[in-house]
């Protein structure tokens, strides 16, 4: 193995509140500079060296990952109007083929072809494997076809940055028009007939912070500004109702949000404040046909559901005219609501899992849950795109179930299966059988005596001597939750005798709102203790122990697994940390950078509150790295990702070489691509099975 680039240390300094940092690495933030370049290929020859030895069970992992995913495959079409859409993926083609399909004379349930083949009448509406041709990366930001079925809008980027151009094709004659919108965000609005589009564009800090319409046929330069929003905690959005009746702009920052309305036929006329914000008050629109449903947290900490008059009604845009529809419940977080002619969907979260129920249009009346018999899954609305269906699209999976696609009768309840992901047999001719693996929801107790869910799922009769390796996954950020869920790739660790975990910690939504509140802002360190709490249940159960366990997490879930190997690096064998968020205080002192001033509503203001600045200090992985034995480290970046600057895991590297002991420290940064990583699927796999592999040689001392 060859030695490890050593950083040069260029002594930086910076003070916040009579505090002075010398930080040694910060001239490695800057992507032009040729010697940082040079550095991270240094790295990145580095990791290849170390990880030689793993080759053959990378490719070990990834054939296998190959031949259980069905290659060329259809996703059960969803109607709109008189046509069926649908995604479709080809054997050898790295991107999803867009298409549509006239419905035909009495067809109700969605064509469906077992062997994944186009439709007979196909229509391509975008082939990303011919946008794709010759980018190392390709992703679409929009692509939403007008509500007259004549023309798409859809955006492209080919560098991972996430500023994406937007262009329009005529879909009767194939043609893209001379329409051309460069450096959008994601998403965009048709008015109601076609003629106009509404787009978004990024400020300086890639905050989303303005509307634009544009004029079908018009150049770039004579679209005009609808909407800008002025604060900079507040990100945009933009949408066409589900009924098409409105166009909708939704601005939030991470505590408040705000709502506003324009009639979809009059694209030239004024959006209507459905509410006017107010500090710490969330509300969501569906339009319900003559009136509103406003899902809102105003008293009600988990949210509750209701009634508001339509614009141009008396009342609107006066909560106080709001009338209660679904009331606050402590042990239930309502998440959204479907509004349909003749039924509501209310989704939900509960006991620690998530859960749809059918309702009367009123809201009124029984309460009819959906109901399924595994002990962990989730569900959730699919794609419900028709104001009149009667039949509602939902999703369904657990840590044994493939994912899953029924339509729920509305009327009678019944559930009819249209499609459930195809798991093929592994190279060795094994079939993927759900009774060879069990999964369990068990309880780690935190430091404060709190409760804090684990889902589990491994081999059945998975010996509980601490001999199995084990895999611990953690995010806790945002109210955002890790759901039980299956995966493919996952199936090359449990057939190797894995365990996998998932520690559902404090700062994530699985629990309510509540359970996020208490693991944000100067609550924080609650998530990272909740997460070593889970890895001492694994050992002190039994399933595991710490030289066999490591962690993984990714973004907001890095900063989680930089944290707990500076709190417990005995507890871990390795950690995978991918686009970790490890220079967190730096980032957050600077609002220049991309996200910085939103995110002080998540994790506080350390440029202007010193006791922020002096508990985020406490945390951040970057700056506490000791002169201890770190546990194996694996980091993965990207160049282009815009949400989570490469330097951050790239100083964080350079740190723990020069002061830590233990490892070995990987770092792995991707030269063309963003915070997602590879855009292909099949470059996708090379990736997830290096680290799977390095996850296996970690935890049992064998490549083999």
């Amino acid at each position: 193995m060859s030695n490890p680039p050593i950083a040069k240390q260029v002594p930086t300094e910076r003070t916040h509140h009579g505090d002075t940092v010398i930080d040694p690495y910060a001239w490695l933030t800057d992507p032009k500079d040729p010697e940082v370049i040079a550095y991270l290929e240094a790295e990145n020859a580095y990791m290849e060296a170390s990880t030689a030895d793993l080759g053959p069970l990378r490719s070990e992992i990834f054939d296998e990952i190959k031949a259980r995913t069905q290659e060329t495959d259809l996703s059960v079409p969803v109607r709109k109007g008189n046509w069926w859409r649908y995604v479709r993926t080809v054997e050898g083609e790295q991107y999803a083929i867009h298409c549509r399909r006239r419905v035909r004379d009495g067809e109700i349930t969605p064509p469906m072809p077992e062997d994944g083949k186009p439709l007979d009448g196909e229509e391509v509406l975008l082939d990303g494997n011919k946008l794709a041709a010759g980018a190392a990366f390709f992703s679409l930001g929009a692509l939403s076809v007008s509500p007259d079925e004549r023309l798409l809008a859809y955006s492209t980027d080919f560098s991972g940055d996430e500023r994406f151009t937007l262009r329009v094709k005529d879909l009767a004659t194939g043609v893209v028009l001379d329409d051309e919108v460069p450096n959008t965000y994601y998403g965009c609005a048709w008015s109601r007939d076609g003629s106009t589009l509404f787009y978004i564009t990024v400020d300086d800090a890639w905050r989303p912070y303005r509307v634009w319409l544009h004029t079908i046929g018009t150049p770039a330069s004579a679209d005009v500004v609808v909407f800008e929003e002025g604060d900079e905690k507040f990100w945009l959005g933009v949408g066409l109702t589900r009924d098409e009746r409105y166009i909708e702009i939704n601005t939030s920052s991470k505590l408040t949000s705000e709502a506003w309305l324009l009639d979809a036929a009059d694209p030239a006329g004024s959006f209507a404040v459905v509410a006017p914000r107010r500090f710490g008050i969330e509300y969501s629109v569906e339009v319900a046909g003559d009136r509103l449903l406003v899902l809102h947290n105003d008293g009600a900490e988990n949210f509750e559901l209701a009634a508001a008059p339509l614009p141009g009604a008396p009342g609107f845009g006066d909560p106080s005219s709001w009338t209660p529809v679904l009331p606050h419940r402590a042990d239930t977080r309502l998440l959204s609501v479907d509004a349909f002619a003749d039924y509501l969907v209310v989704s939900y979260r509960r006991d620690g899992l998530t859960g749809l129920s059918v309702l009367p249009p009123s809201g009124a009346g029984p309460e009819r849950p959906v109901t399924f018999p595994e002990p962990l899954y989730t569900v959730g609305p699919g794609s419900n795109p028709e104001y009149t269906q009667t039949r509602f699209r939902l999703g369904y999976t657990s840590m044994v179930t493939p994912s899953t696609v029924y339509d729920l009768d509305l009327a009678t309840g019944a559930l009819t299966l249209l499609k459930q992901q195809q798991v093929l047999p592994s190279p060795a001719g094994v079939a993927y059988e759900p009774a060879a693996y069990e999964q369990y929801r068990e309880w780690a107790v935190a430091a404060d005596g709190t409760r804090v869910p684990i889902s589990i799922v491994c081999p059945k009769g998975t010996p509980r001597d601490g001999s199995a390796p084990c895999l611990l996954y953690g995010y806790g950020s945002y109210e955002h939750s890790i759901d039980p869920s299956f995966s493919i790739p996952r199936l090359s660790l449990l057939d190797r005798g894995f365990v996998f975990a998932v520690a559902h910690i404090r700062g994530g939504g699985e629990m309510g709102r509540p359970w996020y509140d208490n693991g944000k802002m100067l609550t924080k360190r609650n998530t990272f203790t909740d997460f070593v709490a889970c890895a001492e249940h694994l050992v002190s159960s039994r399933w595991t122990s710490a030289s066999r366990l490591v962690a993984r997490g990714g973004s907001a879930g890095g900063l989680l697994m930089g944290a707990v190997a500076n709190l417990a690096p005995s507890a871990f064998a390795g950690i995978v940390a991918q686009v970790p968020f490890v220079d967190a205080l730096n980032s957050i002192l600077d609002p220049s950078l991309p996200l910085t001033v939103t995110e002080w509503e998540e994790w506080g203001d350390p440029l202007h509150d010193p006791a922020v600045y002096e508990y985020m200090k406490s945390y951040t992985p970057y700056e506490n790295v000791a002169a201890v034995s770190y546990p194996a480290i694996f980091a993965i970046t990207s160049l282009n990702d815009t949400r989570v600057l490469y330097h951050e895991p790239a100083k964080w590297t350079a740190r723990l070489r020069s002061v830590a002991s233990g490892g070995p420290f990987l770092l792995k940064t991707e030269m063309e691509a963003g915070h997602g990583g590879r855009s292909g699927r099949y470059d996708a796999w090379q990736e997830e099975a290096l680290v799977l592999a390095w996850i296996i040689t970690t935890a049992t001392g064998s490549a083999g």
